[in-house]
């Protein structure tokens, strides 16, 4: 059988749809080419004639495939310490008002903290290493989710190539990842005490509701480089969610590309991050009479 290596633009469209539906991705056409190519393996591995006929495939109840194809489109490039700015605002600022709040029986010693579409892990273990460096004795849960099982599995495996090392502080590399020997020569991995603190879970921001328990509300959520992806309507939906999960001096981190204007209710604090206005609790009052009655 001879490889599939065209799409068509009726093909594309059923799968632009799908991909909008399922995961509130907005693949534009100038993506087909990338679509063709992540896909093509796939179709070729299924015996199939026609892109149309993996389509049906995926629509017609397969949810382990619908993972696959979801998996496929994903864009997964991180790295640690991404907008380095973010966590030094972390460890410079949130962390030492924190103290000071606990030391003054304000607060208790914990933070939970969300880092939504976290691909391979950089981004959720370097939160680690800086709460745990500005917080010692402190507990820190981290929920990681992302919607690509793929990814998480890379993840979970807290493993990466030295070359990857460059990115992190000195004193974090030296205190938090051990250097691999023998047949993990050239890799490192993160230390048990960072990897205790951060939980993995396959999570689709598009799903409703979202699973997130035992997690009630997070004090940080960094959920960057990934709405700008979604629709406008999708996006509006996602950030709306993630405000119900924060406390009325919670944070929001956004990608340097995204940016939430005037959204009701919040305010930015520094590039492209978010907390909420002084009257953002009549704001979420409000919102939660209007969705009420419309459930009425």
């Amino acid at each position: 059988m001879q490889p599939v290596t065209e799409i068509s633009d009726d093909e594309f469209s059923l799968f632009q749809t799908l991909i909008c539906r399922e995961a509130g991705i907005h693949l534009g056409d100038s993506k087909k080419p990338m679509l063709l190519s992540r896909l093509m393996r796939r179709v070729a591995g299924l015996k199939m004639n026609s892109f149309g006929e993996y389509y049906r495939y995926v629509v017609n109840g397969r949810q382990d495939e619908l993972v696959r194809l979801l998996d496929a489109v994903s864009t997964n490039e991180t790295w640690f310490f991404r907008n380095p700015r973010h966590f030094s605002f972390v460890g410079d600022t949130l962390c030492p008002a924190w103290y000071a709040e606990a030391e003054a029986g304000r607060r208790p010693r914990r933070i939970v903290v969300w880092s939504a579409a976290c691909s391979s892990g950089e981004e959720p273990y370097s939160l680690g290493m800086v709460l745990l460096d500005k917080l010692p004795g402190w507990e820190i849960q981290i929920l990681a989710t992302d919607l690509s099982s793929r990814v998480l599995e890379r993840a979970q495996a807290a493993t990466w190539s030295l070359e990857k090392s460059g990115d992190i502080p000195p004193r974090y590399l030296k205190r938090y990842m051990l250097r691999g020997c023998g047949g993990q020569e050239g890799k490192m991995k993160a230390g048990s005490e960072l990897r205790n603190v951060v939980t993995f879970r396959r999570m689709n921001l598009n799903d409703e509701p979202w699973a997130l328990e035992p997690y009630a509300q997070f004090e940080l959520v960094f959920c960057r480089n990934v709405l700008m992806y979604f629709e406008a309507s999708r996006r509006e939906m996602v950030i709306k969610r993630i405000m119900k999960r924060l406390p009325s001096r919670g944070y929001l981190f956004l990608g340097d590309a995204e940016g939430l204007g005037s959204f009701p209710g919040m305010r930015l604090v520094v590039p492209s991050v978010y907390t909420f206005t002084a009257n953002a609790e009549a704001h979420r009052a409000a919102e939660a009479e209007a969705e009420e009655k419309a459930a009425r």
